[in-house]
């Protein structure tokens, strides 16, 4: 079950934890790393000395264990957190929403991984010419800033791609979808909502509760007026975005009453006025737990899946 991922990044199981804004802090970043994957702490929404004191705490609470840094493209500070990193030396890091070329070499020299979420088999390509580590395969079943094409899709498509390491993301939350996402021909995969119910994780409660109720019909996607259209659970805040949608209004209408709803589900729990962003495998989630005992599980269920269908496929074939 070794895979390229892990060995690039020196990880035992190939886990990644999903960068989330105002999400992924240091506690969980920590945890996902001892207990065997990469943990990842966002960067994105937040000030660069904020960064800098969160890569220090997980370094205290990691024994020498790799973890890695999201940086959002579309940040206005991107510069700063590019420097925080490399001065901290951070192991990894992960790009989304944007081509990251102008800072790959800058960080190759600095012996830090790079990682790059994309969309469409296309851009992966363009990031193995950059030099790229790993591309993730985000579908549009994720939570936050989405694509167009369906993991079940675009993870095959990406494989077949590039001759880089792939990871699969975008509604993965059990271990039998960690296996799906194998046969597909990735060699890791990335989960975000599924590590938000976990003990670690230290958004407000509301929101894993929420996470814990929601149906597969509740992971709706708004803004799409902006261009950069982002999954999130309903509520009253988001059937506001769709509407705005769907009378066709403009990035003010969204900007309006939007501004800092990520801090409000987050930090606060703002039921009304916050941005619950989480994917579509939030109504496969029904637990929180403590991300050593989910890291066990997610690992042994694929396991098993695996395994049991290398037995079925013998029973065929006799």
């Amino acid at each position: 079950m070794l895979s390229r991922v892990c060995e690039k990044l020196n990880i035992e199981y190939p886990i990644i934890q999903g960068g989330m804004a105002w999400v992924s802090t240091a506690k969980l970043a920590a945890a996902v790393s001892e207990n065997g994957g990469l943990g990842v702490i966002a960067a994105g929404g937040r000030e660069a000395e904020w960064l800098r004191e969160e890569i220090r705490k997980t370094k205290r609470l990691v024994s020498k264990k790799p973890f890695g840094v999201n940086v959002m493209l579309l940040s206005q500070n991107v510069e700063e957190v590019v420097k925080v990193v490399i001065e901290e030396h951070v192991d990894v890091v992960i790009f989304g929403a944007g081509n990251p070329v102008k800072y790959v070499n800058l960080l190759k020299e600095n012996d830090i991984k790079v990682i790059s979420v994309v969309a469409s088999e296309f851009f992966a390509q363009r990031m193995e010419s950059y030099g790229i580590d790993i591309v993730i395969a985000e579908g549009n079943e994720a939570g936050g800033h989405i694509g167009n094409v369906s993991t079940m899709t675009l993870v095959p498509a990406v494989v077949k791609s590039v001759s880089i390491p792939v990871v699969a993301a975008g509604g993965i939350a059990t271990g039998k979808q960690i296996a799906a996402a194998f046969a597909m021909g990735a060699e890791g995969v990335q989960m975000g909502t599924r590590f938000i119910a976990t003990d670690e994780c230290e958004v407000h409660p509301n929101f894993k509760e929420k996470i814990l109720k929601a149906s597969t019909r509740d992971a709706v996607v708004t803004g799409r007026v902006t261009g950069h259209p982002v999954r999130v659970l309903r509520n009253p805040l988001a059937h506001e975005l769709i509407k705005i949608d769907e009378r066709c209004g403009t990035v003010e209408d969204v900007d309006r009453i939007s501004v800092g709803s990520l801090r409000a589900a987050a930090i606060d729990g703002d039921l009304k006025h916050g941005s619950f962003m989480a994917g579509q495998s939030a109504a496969m989630i029904n637990d929180i737990l403590p991300v050593e005992d989910l890291m066990k599980k997610l690992w042994k269920e694929s396991v098993e899946t695996i395994e049991n269908l290398k037995i079925e496929d013998a029973e065929v074939k006799k």
